[in-house]
């Protein structure tokens, strides 16, 4: 029963679990947003798509499948083990029918209209209805143009999907896997298309626009008038507690100045402010001008912007723990006193450790010349507040990408990394897919519980003004956060090569604690001799050392002539057998990512994985699971013309080879232990690009072996 299922997050919040709090997963994500700021050591949130390999925009980043098992099985994501997949979007109906194939059971998905693509049904809606209900899910003709999945689908052995046709099949996906052994809400069970979503998750999620906090708050308020160089603040010591809700209300007649005010917020009497951002970006909007007289200009479930004939108000939900102060600030920014500006902040008590949680922060940056050929660096952990090392989760952006109404400056491509990959654990399509939307939104402004355009005119011709040219967009992410345990890198491409002149600003909403819940602890390089006696490294049947000059997947390799990324070159070997090595650990841990740098002109590389015990006179081998990693450095283009028209094959190699690839190590097998020794025994995946394709080379590709122990961050409020 689901009181049960979060009674277990109760007692875990009070020590069950061996030192760790239970994650929320599936439906409770939503259900407990309360633990928005908790800790999630064990999680790993990966963001998969259909972006054109060689890091340009080709087809609008669509249409790129890791490979095609049948003309009307174009295959896009391929996962083994546990886990859960929390969202997807795809551009209006385009690539269903949909198979989502959990633990090989394939389930069709699509929506009404699916049936017939050329006279798209005015108010589509997904199919069958009773496992995508709004307001989880949104189609193309709410959104303006792309349909949107926010409903769990939990899988415990493996899951695929699949576009049944591919003209501009463009989507995204982000899923979690999990440690085996970290305590969940509940357990993994797999999903099928006879589970409806809870009414108690629609209702919740249904309530974005309204006062979501919850009952029984303390509270501050007051009246600023905001000067020119001035700055008003509020100091609040009842801690520990936690903000559950931020709201400021101001005359109508102030609302654009307001909007260029900047708040910022301290927490714990730390000297840097974790949030410091202009008013209007930080509540999810470009600026306070409202051209239509909407109610709403931001109507999300943590953020609402909304307007009465009198006045603006402006909410934030975002929980936010503090533990022994918290300040707030108001900076003017513009060149009028703001008169009558109401606040009030919201509390309950704080009954969480400091270790299980973190702070909200709220980044802003500028960039009013991008630099060409080179992604926006939106946010980098490893530079903030005087720490290098963070814990925590990514939980989203507000944006601005054009102050002249430009919007063909969208096709940029998100990329994050997380914890010292060089490979983007998230990779996008596109600014506005980032956003909620397709084709730009067709030039319209829409606002929903977790992505929105919500300002800008649809050209640069109808702005009314200059406030009006500004376009901006939010992405919020709650069960489909991307946890993090050392560092965070977040960056945006600006136009699909990087050659876009406008203007952005952006703020980043994260949870971080100053203190890392994953510490590497070894490290083996595979064709280096002396760190590979160091580590016991045994692979009978491995080639000799062979070197690879080439690139990640890091966007354009030269732009207007100019070498953005040079190509390096590294050693490694390759097997068809087995490979050995022993890696060193910090016993007190919850359990182990294990990364390998890998050459991916090998696709399919799989692998089962079995740990031992070090210092055994015989080794006891136990399994561990199946390392995967789908697709290779070629795949297949299929981007044919018509709606109907049948899948194509091309087959596109890009030049980057180099990629990092991560498995999760089971807690039993780690916790406890100074060193494991591991051992991988390759299995051979003989599997054509597409039907009729000669095979590709299989081989398991080793260049390095990464450590990396999940474990309580040491942490004490100041």
């Amino acid at each position: 029963m689901r009181w049960v299922a979060l009674a277990i997050i109760l007692f875990a919040q009070a020590g069950w679990g061996g030192g760790l709090p239970a994650v929320p997963v599936g439906l409770d994500a939503y259900l407990r947003w309360d633990l928005w700021p908790q800790q999630r050591a064990g999680v790993r949130a990966y963001m998969r798509s259909t972006y054109d390999r060689t890091g340009g925009n080709e087809g609008a980043d669509a249409s790129h499948f890791l490979y095609q098992s049948a003309n009307d099985l174009n295959v896009a994501l391929d996962v083994q083990g546990p886990g859960i997949l929390y969202f997807a979007r795809y551009n209006h109906w385009h690539g269903s029918p949909w198979h989502y194939v959990v633990d090989g059971v394939d389930y069709e998905v699509r929506e009404t209209s699916t049936a017939d693509p050329a006279h798209p049904a005015s108010n589509s809606v997904f199919l069958p209805g009773n496992a995508f209900p709004n307001p989880l899910n949104w189609t193309w003709s709410m959104t303006k143009g792309a349909d949107l999945m926010w409903t769990p689908i939990s899988f415990e052995r493996s899951f695929q999907m699949a576009y049944s046709r591919t003209h501009y099949g463009t989507g995204y996906y982000i899923y979690h896997q999990f440690v085996e052994g970290i305590p969940l809400s509940h357990p993994i069970r797999s999903w099928s298309t006879n589970m409806a979503p809870e009414r108690s998750v629609l209702d919740l999620i249904g309530r974005a626009g309204t006062d979501i906090a919850p009952k029984g708050t303390s509270e501050r308020a007051g009246t600023w008038t905001i000067e020119k160089g001035s700055r008003s603040s509020i100091e609040i010591s009842g801690a520990p507690a936690v903000v559950r809700a931020i709201e400021f209300s101001v005359p109508r007649a102030n609302a654009l100045e307001f909007g260029r005010a900047r708040l910022r917020i301290f927490w714990d009497g730390r000297i840097d402010a974790s949030v410091d951002a202009p008013v209007a970006l930080f509540f999810g909007s470009g600026t306070l001008y409202n051209r239509d007289d909407r109610e709403f200009l931001v109507k999300s479930f943590p953020m609402n912007i909304r307007y009465d004939e009198e006045r603006a108000y402006l909410s934030c939900y975002f929980p936010m723990p503090f533990f022994k102060s918290a300040r707030f600030e108001m900076l003017a920014g513009g060149s009028s006193s703001i008169p009558d500006v109401r606040y009030r902040i919201r509390m309950v008590p704080n009954r969480t450790a400091p270790i299980h949680s973190t702070y909200f922060h709220a980044t802003y940056r500028d960039f009013p010349t991008p630099a060409p050929g080179e992604d926006l660096v939106l946010l980098d952990t490893r530079e903030m507040e005087g720490a290098r090392e963070w814990s925590g989760h990514f939980v989203g952006n507000s944006w601005i990408f054009s102050d002249r109404a430009n919007l063909a400056t969208l096709e940029g491509d998100p990329r994050f990394f997380f914890d010292d990959s060089l490979t983007p654990q998230a990779q996008g399509t596109g600014t506005e897919e980032w956003g909620g939307g397709g084709d730009y939104w067709g030039g319209q402004n829409m606002t929903l519980p977790f992505a929105g355009h919500p300002v800008g005119a649809r050209n640069e011709k109808e702005a009314r003004n200059s406030e009006d040219k500004i376009e901006s967009a939010y992405r919020f992410l709650l069960a489909d956060l991307m946890p993090f345990g050392r560092n965070a890198v977040i960056r945006l491409e600006h136009g699909g090569e990087n050659q876009s002149t406008e203007h952005y600003q952006a703020v980043t909403y994260w949870y971080g604690l100053p203190s890392a819940s994953l510490r590497q602890t070894d490290e083996l390089k595979v064709g280096d001799e002396r760190s590979e006696v160091a580590h016991g490294y045994l692979s009978p049947d491995a080639s000799a050392p062979y070197e690879v000059t080439s690139r990640y997947e890091w966007g354009v390799d030269t732009f207007n002539g100019k070498e953005i990324y040079p190509a390096h070159t590294k050693v490694g070997r390759k097997t068809k057998g087995a490979s050995e090595f022993t890696l060193r650990l910090e016993p007190k841990n919850f359990g182990v990512l294990l990364r390998r740098t890998l050459d991916y002109q090998f696709p399919n590389q799989k692998a089962e994985v079995f740990i031992a015990a070090v210092g055994d006179r015989k080794p006891q081998w136990r399994r561990a699971g199946t390392w995967y990693l789908a697709g290779g450095n070629t795949c297949v283009y299929s981007n044919p013309k018509g709606e109907l028209a049948q899948a194509e094959h091309h087959a596109q190699t890009s030049n980057r080879r180099f990629r990092d690839d991560e498995f999760l190590i089971a807690r039993k097998l780690t916790e406890g232990k100074n060193a494991i020794r591991v051992r991988l025994r390759f299995v051979p995946v003989d599997r054509p690009l597409y039907p009729g394709a000669p095979i590709a080379e299989s081989a398991w590709s080793e260049i390095k072996y990464s450590a990396y122990c999940f474990v309580s961050p040491k942490f004490s409020p100041r």
